[in-house]
């Protein structure tokens, strides 16, 4: 997906405040959901499911500014029994501006509100191998 950079976005150097890329990972790791048919969150009847994230780092290699129009790219790095581990790459042109990588545990929540870790049923695990189904709007 691609993002422009908006003046909110950045600290009283210009740069984008380093807390923004782990807002626009997890905006391209939605649409990256949104193209293969999956969600984040969501309901089944009474039973809810969904990813939440247990890790999330980013390192930063040049700085992205005001109105820079940003790259980015999600590519699943790995898919275990219970987790997903997406790497994200963030670009201004050629240049790799940074590199991010989350992990999701997918789970269901009970009743009660508690999440467990469960395993990953093949529907999803085929759907979040698969080519992508339909093109990430940009943002």
């Amino acid at each position: 997906m691609t993002r422009r950079v908006e003046f909110h976005e950045t600290d009283m150097a210009g740069i984008v405040h380093f807390s923004n890329f782990f807002r626009y990972m997890e905006a391209a790791e939605v649409a990256f959901l949104r193209s293969r048919g999956l969600k984040v969150s969501w309901h089944e009847g009474a039973k809810r499911y969904g990813f939440p994230r247990v890790s999330a780092t980013c390192d930063y290699f040049k700085p992205a500014r005001f109105d820079d129009l940003l790259a980015i790219t999600v590519t699943l790095e790995q898919v275990g029994s219970k987790s997903v581990t997406y790497v994200h790459e963030f670009r201004r042109g050629d240049e790799l501006l940074a590199r991010g990588r989350i992990t999701a545990v997918y789970v269901h929540v009970d009743e009660h509100q508690q999440m467990k870790a469960v395993e990953i049923p093949q529907e999803i695990r085929d759907k979040l191998l698969t080519e992508s189904l339909a093109s990430p709007e940009a943002s």
